[in-house]
């Protein structure tokens, strides 16, 4: 039952980010009226909400767009940071508005900021432990479950994430049509690839809990056979 239920959660995010890629390729070809590059939509919105201290910057890559808070820069792919499509304008207005979100001390983010420190820790040892754990379960049924323990705290992240994220789409649809970034015939297309993003963080919430039900059952499992 479970590997069924694995198998549908890894094709589901399969089909999710080949949509998402495909929804980035096609709106990627769609120019906006205004003209503007990802780079100038990024500082517009910024300015527009009162914000000063944060740089917009190019990182390499693709869709590496993110937002840091501790240097306070956007940092935006190339393809993003130079482009003039409806894609463009939609990610770089995404990753403002966790700026946004920054500036107004928005809870969920200042929870998941919070974490941080503790899931970077977290991530670098679960699959490690996790693997002792199953392999000693019968003998050391303990360390399995400080292993459920730290994949539990990345699956919480996991959870914290998905506010962060569908608000700051939210931020960015508004006010990409407020500041007439995007029009009538482009505002659903902007708002196609930023709700097509943010289901790939439904599925990766969605999964982790799943892998989190499967190590708290083999736990079960081994302490009974104790």
């Amino acid at each position: 039952m479970y590997l069924i239920l694995f198998i549908g959660i890894a094709l589901v995010s399969y089909l999710v980010q080949a949509n998402l890629q495909r929804k980035f390729k096609t709106y990627s070809r769609i120019p906006l009226t205004s003209g503007l590059t990802g780079r100038e939509v990024a500082e517009k919105m910024l300015r527009d909400n009162g914000i000063y201290n944060v740089r917009v910057t190019s990182v390499p890559g693709h869709l590496t767009d993110h937002y840091d808070p501790t240097a306070q820069t956007v940092n935006l792919s190339e393809g993003v940071y130079s482009g003039r499509s409806v894609a463009a304008a939609a990610v770089a207005a995404h990753e403002c508005g966790h700026a946004v979100q920054h500036a107004v001390a928005y809870g969920p983010l200042q929870m998941r900021s919070a974490l941080v420190p503790a899931v970077s820790f977290a991530s670098q040892w679960v699959q490690w432990i996790l693997l002792a754990g199953i392999l000693t379960v019968e003998v050391f049924p303990s360390l399995l479950l400080i292993g459920i323990g730290l994949f539990a705290l990345t699956t919480l992240f996991s959870f914290v994430t998905l506010p962060v994220e569908i608000d700051a789409s939210r931020r960015a649809t508004a006010w990409l049509q407020q500041a007439g970034i995007t029009d009538r015939s482009t505002q659903p297309q902007a708002t196609g690839a930023l709700r097509a993003a943010a289901y790939t963080y439904v599925v990766a919430a969605l999964g982790s809990l799943a892998t989190l039900v499967y190590y708290i059952l083999m736990f079960l499992g081994g302490s009974r056979d104790d």
